[in-house]
């Protein structure tokens, strides 16, 4: 391992020098003007793959951007590590608020200034080099590796599923490896072994077939604006309790387990309501803020719009009212089933003085993986040996709505490595992504592979 080892450390300018070059390149998949780069970049890959010794190298095209697979098998009876990773990134917008050009990648203070350092080609550009490192010093994989590498993940990777459902012999593995999470705390390295699901629902609410004078109408006829605040009221309690029909019955209760695991995290209170300007912090009785942001299920209004809104008056009755409600779900939630609930919970709280329509739109499942599974014991104990500290487990409370469909799919389990921090600006302006943990990344990502078969 000394020679893996040795051989990062005296290749890490290269390394960098290599990720500053896919950094250049505008990889926008949401910006049809940016297909080319999108190829570009699936271009710089491949031969990425080719050049450090993969076998299989391929570009699939797609109806959108392509997929790219390259394997190196060494050993049909050890395991096999399929990692994942996406090259497309968000739009640089708003540009003006950005210190440095985003796609000129700027070093400051040990960091990369540019869009998609971390999110995501930072990270999973760590373990292209990792399994160099095997390949290039002439040390054989300790593993069966395969990578599979989107440039749609931004746009909800609408190609993606349809192509692990066409290719499960070609993507067969013991276990996804994936670097898309952060670490809990800057040289505090954790290992995200959960993450919660969503069911993303609208409503709207039509009272009189056009908007009414508040004076002349007002007292006569019901206001949407007010149906669908009152109906969104009665949605929860005052203790953060969600009040719809059936929604707790799947839901799996956290586990002694889990919930040392929580309380083993340096979680600041105070500091976590300075950051946010808040007095005190709210949610469902009986859990940790850490407990209720990630392990507990939510409901919330993301978008509420009704009526009048620019400046000055206008004594208007709104003709219609809508909001935007997502919940995120935990084990053994389904998003199916939550969205049935929520409409029939929220249609039986409409008065019939108005017309209410809830609509879905997306949804994912949650993934929780357990915590005695080896994967994830051969990754702590892989960050322990080049962080030298222990590492942490957390669960998170977005969704990677991926994770769910290898599991359902490949019938395996995915080890979220991190190597990034919430620092980072994922999608915001300014994003960066720190230079040390590209490099332990690359070592820890070459350790997990040594340490898998012990683990097996």
């Amino acid at each position: 391992m000394s020679t893996v080892q040795d051989y990062i450390d005296k290749n890490i300018e290269t390394f960098q020098g290599q990720l500053f070059e896919l950094l250049r390149i505008p990889s926008v998949s949401t910006d049809s003007s940016r297909k080319s780069d999108v190829q570009k970049a699936a271009g710089f890959l491949s031969t990425q793959l080719k050049e450090i010794g993969l076998d299989k190298v391929t570009v699939h095209e797609t109806p959108g951007h392509p997929i790219i697979t390259a394997e190196k098998i060494v050993n049909e009876n050890r395991p096999t590590v399929l990692i994942y990773g996406h090259y497309d990134v968000q739009p640089p917008d708003p540009e003006e608020l950005w210190d440095t050009p985003p796609f000129e990648p700027t070093i400051k203070n040990g960091r990369v200034y540019a869009r998609g350092a971390s999110d995501d080609k930072g990270q999973s550009f760590t373990h292209i080099k990792s399994v160099e490192s095997y390949l290039q010093t002439g040390t054989e994989l300790p593993v069966n590796v395969k990578f599979i590498l989107e440039g749609e993940e931004e746009i909800g990777s609408p190609n993606l599923v349809p192509f692990i459902k066409e290719n499960k012999d070609l993507l067969s593995c013991d276990m996804v490896l994936i670097s898309d999470t952060a670490m809990f705390g800057e040289d505090q390295p954790s290992i995200t072994y959960g993450l919660r699901g969503l069911a993303y629902m609208e409503v709207h609410v039509q009272g009189p077939n056009r908007d009414l004078h508040s004076g002349v109408y007002g007292g006569a006829v019901n206001n949407p604006a007010n149906v669908l605040a009152d109906i969104i009221s009665k949605l929860k309690d005052e203790d953060g309790v969600i009040q719809i029909d059936g929604f707790y019955d799947d839901v799996e209760p956290l586990t002694p387990e889990m919930r040392e695991a929580y309380s083993k995290l340096p979680h600041d209170e105070e500091a976590y309501k300075k950051d946010l300007d808040l007095k005190e912090v709210f949610g469902e009785k009986g859990y940790s803020t850490l407990e209720r942001a990630s392990a507990r299920p939510t409901l919330d209004v993301n978008g509420l719009w009704s009526g009048y809104q620019k400046e000055g008056a206008k004594t208007v009755l709104p003709a219609k009212a809508s909001a935007k409600i997502s919940m995120r779900l935990v084990p053994d939630q389904h998003p199916d089933k939550i969205a049935k609930l929520f409409e029939k919970q929220v249609l039986s709280l409409a008065p019939d003085s108005v017309t209410v329509n809830v609509e879905a739109h997306h949804g994912g499942h949650p993934v929780v993986i357990d915590l005695d599974y080896y994967g994830l014991k051969a990754a702590a104990q892989a960050f322990e040996d080049v962080y030298e500290k222990e590492a942490l487990y957390s669960r998170e409370g977005g969704s990677i709505p991926i994770v769910a469909d290898f599991q359902k799919i490949l019938g395996v389990n995915s080890i979220l490595m991190g190597f990034g921090l919430t620092k980072d600006a994922l999608h915001s302006p300014n994003e960066s992504f720190s230079l040390k943990d590209f490099h332990r990344g690359i070592k820890t990502s070459a350790r997990f592979l040594e340490l898998l078969p012990e683990y097996s």
